[in-house]
């Protein structure tokens, strides 16, 4: 006991006291807040495209009018939302939010065409070579940018329906093309009831009525009307399924790289004439174990803070969800069972490598297979009960991170407990597997091959 321990206490110091360890400790939370902002700037910066409106012919009268109208419409649309967030932020700080703050979400949500008025040779250009020819200037860039276009609408109507020709700067951007086709739509649709003997006003009032719809249900946190705190256990749960994911996968690596390491550099060796493989690989992934309990504290410290000094009154939620919930409970359990599994599969591939490229033949397929749960875990969000998810929960494999991101929406006990029966009972398997493999990986130089590894196994020698 006091060897395996000895091995622990040097697999964790040899990572904790490393620069790389804490800069790599820190990358998720720095990299998961750069994401968001990226996301934002991504949004903010978007460019505002300059766009002319052509009406072709008398039979187009209107149709530019119709368009300038759903722009504004829009605009106003986004305009509201940008105002539902800023009240949305405030409800959930308990503070008036910073007015840079408030202009931050009105540019997020601001509209990202802007009419302008064409060009008077264009205007008059009759189609034909001649205008193609002006339209290929206004939109190359060959043209000053202040004469330059994003995209030219020529507006008119087909056996008296309303179409459109949108010429744009670039081949891919179809932002114009898509807004112009919804606002014809509308237009078209306008103009039938019209015909139809239809008041327009009615018509308007009909396409821009926005119908106040409330949510209740018996599991929500008042017993009756649903809000956003509704959804935090849900998102707790889809939350505790992704770091999972990211915890095991990271500490399995880890312990795959070094038993590697240590065997292509003849350690192994050295530890096996003092402590049993038994010992080593127990005191490897306890090791281990402990590093990856590092980075969940650091985590979840950060995230706490973060939260609190943000909404405090969202943490309050969160808290409880978390604790009087018991998701801290599954969380617990699904991490332990699931870093059982791949960390002594890892670690029993590595003691056949002496090279990153050797691990490659089974890393593989495991990461391939490892993909599933993160595209599927998605789909717990709002159908955590679907039958691709209850089956998929079973897979011992899939288990810790699908059921983790299930639980806050109460699954069946006998599921619970089913599948976290199997997952120990397959994690158990697991390491009788791998503690036979891991002996003889460290004890030969046989490269590793499914041929070997099975062989392994089946020898436990």
């Amino acid at each position: 006991m006091n060897r395996t321990l000895l091995i622990a206490r040097r697999e964790y110091g040899a990572y904790a006291r490393t620069v790389g360890f804490w800069l790599s400790l820190l990358a998720f939370p720095i990299f998961g807040g750069l994401g968001v902002g990226f996301a934002y700037l991504v949004k903010t910066s978007e460019p505002v495209r300059e766009v002319v409106l052509i009406e072709e012919g008398a039979g187009a009268s209107g149709l530019a009018a119709f368009v300038r109208a759903a722009l504004e419409e829009d605009s106003e649309r986004q305009a509201a939302e940008a105002r539902e967030a800023v009240e949305a932020a405030q409800a959930a700080t308990g503070a008036p939010v910073q007015p840079a703050v408030a202009e931050a979400a009105t540019s997020a949500t601001r509209s990202s065409i802007r009419l302008v008025a064409a060009p008077a040779d264009l205007a008059a250009s009759a189609p034909g070579s001649a205008q193609d020819e002006l339209l290929r200037k206004y939109l190359g860039k060959d043209v000053p940018k202040s004469e330059r276009l994003d995209a030219v609408v020529f507006l008119q109507r087909v056996d008296g329906k309303p179409t459109a020709r949108v010429w744009s700067a670039s081949a891919t951007d179809s932002t114009v093309r898509r807004f112009v086709s919804g606002a014809l739509k509308s237009a078209n649709r306008r103009e039938v009831f019209a015909a139809a003997g239809i008041d327009p006003v009615v018509v308007n009032e009909t396409e821009t009525y926005d119908p106040d719809v409330k949510s209740f249900s018996p599991q929500s946190m008042s017993g009756g009307a649903v809000t956003d705190r509704d959804k935090i256990p849900l998102l707790i749960g889809l939350a505790s399924g992704f770091i999972l994911w990211s915890l095991i996968i990271t500490g399995a690596s880890i312990l795959l790289n070094s038993v590697m390491e240590e065997k292509s550099n003849k350690i192994l060796e050295v530890l096996l004439s003092s402590a049993s493989a038994t010992e080593i690989l127990t005191g490897k992934v306890l090791g281990v174990a402990l590093l990856t309990l590092t980075v969940l504290a650091a985590w979840g410290g950060l995230g706490a803070i973060g939260l609190i000094i943000a909404a405090p009154s969202w943490a309050a939620d969160v808290g409880a969800a978390i604790l009087e919930g018991g998701l801290l409970f599954y969380f617990v359990a699904y991490m332990v069972g699931g870093y059982l599994m791949y960390a002594v599969l890892f670690a029993a591939i590595g003691a056949f490598c002496e090279t990153p490229r050797d691990a490659q033949t089974l890393m593989g397929p495991i990461m391939m297979v490892l993909v599933v749960p993160l595209l599927v875990m998605q789909m717990t969000l709002n159908t955590p009960d679907s039958p691709i998810v209850r089956i998929l929960s079973w897979v011992p494999f899939f288990t810790p991170f699908l059921m983790s991101a299930r639980a806050p929406s109460d699954p069946p006990m006998f599921e619970i407990v089913g599948t976290m029966a199997g997952m120990f009972a397959f994690a158990l398997l697991m390491v009788w597997i791998a503690g036979r493999a891991f002996r003889a990986g460290a004890l030969s130089d046989v490269k590793l091959s499914w041929k070997s590894f099975a062989g392994a196994i089946g020898r436990g020698r």
